[in-house]
């Protein structure tokens, strides 16, 4: 049995895009339940439904809200977070005996999905210290023993916006929460 370090390196030979690579991931591991952590506008979690036969259970967790503590550049009004969800909606009907739609903040809706449950977690969310500390530490124990969490912007610069914006800390608190809990780690160049 192969082991992660050439999962991933066999998917990214095999990719062209982080999407890709992903798809290749959870088809080759076979990936039945997940969750995707900051879903938006639902391009991510359609393709992943559409081409991942293996996934069983897809929980969708996203506030589309506007949340007033929030300052990163995607925190828009209500009324385009409602256009959002029901577009996601809108790209995932296709799979709606799949998915499960978690409206809501982290620590809000996060008790809905059962300890050990997850064979894969993706987190785009709140990328500021606060948000993700909060994400990985809620969703830790949702993930089974042997399972999987993955998540985008795992950049050295904690500034990917303008410094009017809070910084992005994905990656120093990512690499001390893998230390913490004995996990390795992978950081992915180029996707």
């Amino acid at each position: 049995m192969k082991n992660t370090e050439q999962i991933i390196k066999e998917c990214i030979d095999h990719s062209d895009s982080r999407i890709d690579l992903w798809i290749n991931f959870l088809k080759t591991t076979k990936v039945k339940n997940m969750v995707e952590l900051g879903v938006y506008r639902g391009d991510f979690s359609s393709r992943l439904l559409e081409e991942c036969n293996s996934i069983e259970k897809y929980y969708m967790l996203d506030p589309w809200r506007h949340l007033d503590n929030w300052n990163k550049p995607a925190n828009t009004n209500n009324d385009i977070f409602e256009q959002f969800l029901a577009e996601t909606k809108s790209k995932t009907d296709f799979a709606e005996n799949k998915r499960i739609i978690l409206q809501g903040k982290t620590t809000e809706v996060s008790d809905k999905i059962p300890d050990s449950e997850l064979d894969f977690a993706y987190i785009d969310g709140d990328h500021t210290l606060k948000g993700i500390t909060i994400d990985l530490i809620r969703l830790f124990p949702k993930i089974r023993t042997g399972g999987w969490i993955a998540g985008d912007d795992f950049s050295r610069t904690v500034w990917q916006h303008p410094t009017t914006f809070e910084p992005t800390l994905v990656f120093p608190f990512a690499v001390y929460s893998a230390e913490a809990v004995d996990a390795r780690i992978y950081a992915l160049h180029n996707f």
